[in-house]
């Protein structure tokens, strides 16, 4: 090697380490941690002024009396409604009634969705036939299914998880067909080259590359389970059935309560963001962070 050479090495190496530094750089998440009075401003007090402002213009409407009070109750009037359900020690049952309904069966619906949706997803046949079908399924309103549930099971549990899984499991699957259709074909060509075929090759290799999708169709299938069971305990009455919060709701419209109403209209959108926030926000949190996607902060 001449001389000549030598310089030329040292150069090329120092371009190498300088690339190699540079994509280090890249690939480093800079971490910092974020003062909190920045995550109340950011995270805390614009959801708070949303609720202000909606409180504000609810008594405003209610001050000017745009109608009758029977119609239109004040903000302390729903409150007070709260409070008669928490002394007479009602208020956590009629929650934890709907809340069970709706997570055992959305569970349920998870587990029946799942597999339907891969096989949709990577059977050509059976994507012909059942495609259709669950597209149609999902455009169908789910209070649809709750005279037909009635008629088929009677008024008792086993036809409101009907009617959950008939409004969730469509939404489940194709949440779960539309993860896999995004997935780039080299992944599974990767993964048959590993061994990963069949079951194996679902597991390690084409749910995870379909998460994002599939968590997509998770949310949604909750949303589904939500509303089908509200649709079916609003018509659905029994003493065998207890009270949810459908039922509540329905009581207070047949006493003509307004207050009554609305505390149960609040408190089935509460329970809906509360889940949200405490499971489906986390996991699509944690997806992007793993991908890359998202800048974690402390």
């Amino acid at each position: 090697m001449s001389s000549t050479d030598t310089p030329t090495l040292v150069k090329d190496r120092d371009d190498t380490a300088s690339v190699e530094a540079g994509l280090d750089a890249l690939d480093a998440v800079q971490v910092q941690r974020t003062p909190v009075t920045e995550v109340l401003r950011q995270k805390v007090l614009p959801p708070v002024l949303g609720i202000l402002l909606v409180l504000a213009a609810w008594q405003l409407a209610y001050s000017l009396e745009l109608t009758t009070s029977d119609k239109l109750p004040s903000p302390s009037d729903v409150w007070q409604s709260l409070s008669d359900l928490w002394y007479e020690g009602t208020l956590f049952s009629i929650i934890w009634t709907s809340v069970w309904r709706g997570i055992s069966g959305f569970l349920a619906a998870v587990v029946i969705g799942t597999p339907i949706g891969l096989l949709v997803a990577r059977v050509r046949p059976v994507r012909a036939a059942l495609g259709p079908v669950l597209a149609g399924l999902q455009s169908l309103p789910s209070v649809a299914w709750v005279p037909a549930a009635v008629i088929w099971l009677g008024i008792n549990n086993s036809a409101m998880y009907a009617v959950i899984l008939l409004g969730a499991v469509p939404s489940i699957a194709n949440g779960l067909v539309s993860g896999v259709d995004q997935v780039p074909p080299i992944y599974l060509r990767a993964g048959r080259t590993l061994g990963a075929t069949g079951l194996a090759g679902a597991r390690h290799v084409l749910l995870p590359a379909a998460l994002p999708g599939y968590l997509a169709g998770l949310k949604q299938g909750w949303a589904f389970s939500w509303r089908s069971l509200m649709a079916a305990e609003l018509i659905a009455a029994s003493p065998d059935l207890g009270v949810g919060l459908g039922r509540y709701l329905e009581n207070q419209r047949e006493f003509s309560d307004m207050s009554g109403v609305l505390l149960g209209i609040i408190l089935i959108l509460v329970v809906g963001v509360a889940i949200d926030l405490i499971v489906f926000s986390p996991l699509e949190r944690r997806v992007l962070r793993n991908r890359g996607l998202l800048v974690t902060t402390r």
